[in-house]
């Protein structure tokens, strides 16, 4: 039996545009959400503070 594999990081970010007070996010290989303007500030916080750590662990591990 085959074990689940976990798909390679995407290297290409997002778009995020605002319509009638939805945030609208396109993403790679057609992913797409919507959310309200809470969920997306609070998704873009998340997304930058998982970045920040990312790259620190990235670094550390040379």
């Amino acid at each position: 039996m085959d074990e689940a594999r976990t798909p390679a990081p995407f290297e290409k970010g997002g778009q995020a545009v605002a319509e009638q007070g939805i945030v609208l996010l396109d993403g790679p290989d057609g992913i797409a959400i919507s959310m309200t303007a809470d969920a997306a500030e609070e998704t873009g916080s998340s997304l930058l503070e998982a970045a920040r750590t990312a790259r620190a662990q990235s670094t550390a591990r040379g």
